[in-house]
C-alpha cells in the first residue's frame, strides 16, 4: 500500500501521533522506510483533548449521567477517560463538552478532586481516541509528554519533518525548533480559533502551514470554514509561507471508489485559492481506497498545473467518457 501511494504521487507520509502508540512508533517508521524513500512527517498530538480507550465504542443515551476521568482505564456507558489526564480538573461546572464532532454532547455538572460528573444532553456514539471539545476551553500544554518522547525518537531516527497539531501561538514553533534544530522543517497546523488569531506570527516562524479544516470546524461555524481557508491561504501567500490544506478532501472515498462532484470542485478551488499542496487524512488512514484517493487528487493537481498556463474549452471537453467503452472516438462516423 505504501508503494502504491508513492506511485500515485505522494510526496510525504504523515504519522499521526494521536492514533499511534509511542511503543509502536519505531516499528511504523521502519516499515514505511523499508517500503519507500518518501519522507516521513511526525504529526504531534498538540494541545488537544481526546477520549481514551473505549473498547469497540459505546452509545451514550440522552439524560444519562457519566463520569469524566483522568485515569487510564477502559471507558464504558458510565465512564469516559480523557487525555491528557490533567484536563479533567480544568473543566468547569456548566461547561459543554462535545465528543467526535458533536456525536455526543455533555454538560459538566460537578468537578471533584478525581473526576467530573456530567449529563448527556445529546446522545450518540463514543469511540476510542476521538476528538473532544470543551467550552469554555481549558488551558492545555503545547505538547504532550508523548509528543516530546516521539520527537526524541524522530530525531534519533533521522526524521526531518515535524507538524504541530493545534498550533495556537508562535511559542509552540519556537519550542519545537529548539528541540529539532534549524535544519528541520516545521509545519504549523492551523485548526483552532487561537491559531487563526495568531496566524501572522505563526506563519513568520513556521516553515509551512497546514489548514486542518476538520478540527477547525469544531470551533467555528461550518459556513465560515471556506472563507477562513481563503483568508489563511491569502495571508500565507503574502508572507511567502507555503500552505497546505487538509481533511475532507475526498471523504466519500473512505467507503466508495469514486469521489463526488462537490469534492472535485472543492479541491480545484482550493488550488485556485493558492494552496501549495494537499493532505489526505481519513482517506488514506482508514479508508478502503487509499491509493485510488491519492491517484484522484494527484490527477486533479496535474490538471490544475496544466491550466495555470491557460487552457482552451476544447481541451477541457476532452474525449467523451463513453468513447473509451466502445473503443472509438466520439466523432467516429460509426459511433
Amino acid at each position: 500500500m505504501i508503494r502504491g501511494l508513492e506511485a500515485a504521487g505522494a510526496t510525504g507520509f504523515r504519522i499521526n501521533l494521536s492514533h499511534t502508540r509511542l511503543d509502536d512508533l519505531e516499528g511504523v517508521l521502519g516499515r514505511v522506510r523499508e517500503a519507500s524513500p518518501v519522507p516521513v512527517t511526525l504529526d504531534t498530538e498538540g494541545a488537544q483533548i481526546r477520549t481514551g480507550d473505549m473498547g469497540e465504542g459505546i452509545t451514550l443515551k440522552t439524560g444519562r449521567r457519566v463520569r469524566l476521568v483522568a485515569a487510564d482505564v477502559r471507558g464504558d456507558e458510565s465512564t469516559i477517560p480523557l487525555h491528557p489526564g490533567n484536563v479533567v480538573h480544568k473543566l468547569r461546572p456548566r461547561a459543554r463538552v462535545s465528543v467526535d464532532f458533536y456525536s455526543a454532547l455533555l454538560r459538566v455538572d460537578r468537578v471533584t478532586g478525581h473526576d467530573a460528573e456530567a449529563v448527556v444532553i445529546s446522545g450518540g456514539r463514543v469511540k476510542s481516541h476521538r476528538a473532544v471539545s470543551a467550552y469554555p476551553a481549558p488551558a492545555l500544554p503545547m505538547f504532550s509528554r508523548k509528543d516530546l518522547a516521539a520527537v526524541r525518537i524522530g530525531r534519533s531516527s533521522g526524521i526531518r519533518d515535524y507538524a504541530i497539531s493545534f498550533c495556537d501561538r508562535p511559542e509552540a514553533v519556537l519550542e519545537l525548533r529548539r528541540r529539532v534544530g534549524k535544519e528541520a522543517t516545521i509545519y504549523a497546523k492551523i485548526e483552532s480559533r487561537q491559531g487563526v488569531e495568531h496566524l501572522a506570527e505563526i506563519a513568520f516562524y513556521a516553515d509551512r502551514l497546514i489548514v486542518d479544516r476538520g478540527d477547525l470546524s469544531r470551533e467555528v461555524q461550518l459556513a465560515a470554514i471556506p472563507l477562513l481557508q481563503k483568508a489563511i491561504i491569502r495571508k500565507a501567500n503574502a508572507q511567502g509561507t507555503p500552505v497546505y490544506v487538509a481533511t475532507n478532501l475526498v471523504e466519500s472515498m473512505v467507503t466508495t471508489p469514486q469521489p463526488n462532484r462537490a469534492e472535485v470542485n472543492d479541491v480545484i478551488n482550493t488550488l485556485l485559492d493558492g494552496a501549495s499542496g494537499l493532505v489526505l487524512a481519513a482517506e488514506t488512514a482508514i479508508g478502503k481506497y487509499p491509493v485510488e484517493a491519492a491517484e484522484q487528487v494527484a490527477g486533479w493537481m496535474s490538471e490544475f498545473e496544466r491550466s495555470v498556463e491557460g487552457y482552451r474549452v476544447r481541451d477541457l471537453l476532452g474525449e467523451h467518457p463513453l468513447a473509451a467503452i466502445h473503443g472509438r472516438r466520439p466523432d467516429s462516423p460509426r459511433l
